[in-house]
């Protein structure tokens, strides 16, 4: 396979990537997350994703069988040499752009955890200071009177 080829696959395969962390920041910025199709979103980003790394096993082998320094120096001048650099730029910038909302995401999830956990101290915290004991019976409120008694 010729690497312009494999460019081009790498890149419709971070578009897909990219396409599905842009849902996921949209289900995650949501008020009311829906928790299914977050799992749905991330299975089928995990797919993407191995997908993807199979395309650049694949681009990584191509550039060293023929000849060119493994890493970003060596994929740069197989794709200068190749005449495919624009792609090789593309195919960088699609990588950034999945970094960030990648990025972004992870934070959203940082700051939903946050929520979620200061919500749970709330509820906590709440019903240590249940105005009814077990029996059903009002419990003695610290600074007040037990009238129960």
């Amino acid at each position: 396979m010729s690497l312009i080829k494999l460019l081009r696959e790498q890149q419709q395969r971070l578009d897909g990537v990219i396409q599905l962390l842009e849902q996921e920041r949209e289900l995650l910025a949501a008020a009311d997350i829906d928790g299914r199709q977050l799992a749905a979103i991330a299975e089928h980003k995990q797919r993407r994703l191995q997908q993807l790394e199979a395309t650049e096993t694949l681009r990584r082998n191509v550039q060293q069988r023929l000849g060119y320094a493994e890493g970003a120096t060596g994929a740069r001048q197989a794709a200068e040499e190749a005449g495919c650099l624009d792609e090789w730029e593309s195919t960088l910038e699609r990588t950034r752009k999945a970094h960030r909302l990648n990025t972004m995401n992870g934070q959203l999830v940082g700051l939903r955890m946050g929520q979620n956990k200061r919500l749970l101290e709330f509820i906590h915290e709440a019903a240590e200071k249940t105005t009814y004991g077990a029996s059903g019976r009002v419990r003695a409120q610290p600074g007040r009177f037990n009238t129960s008694v």
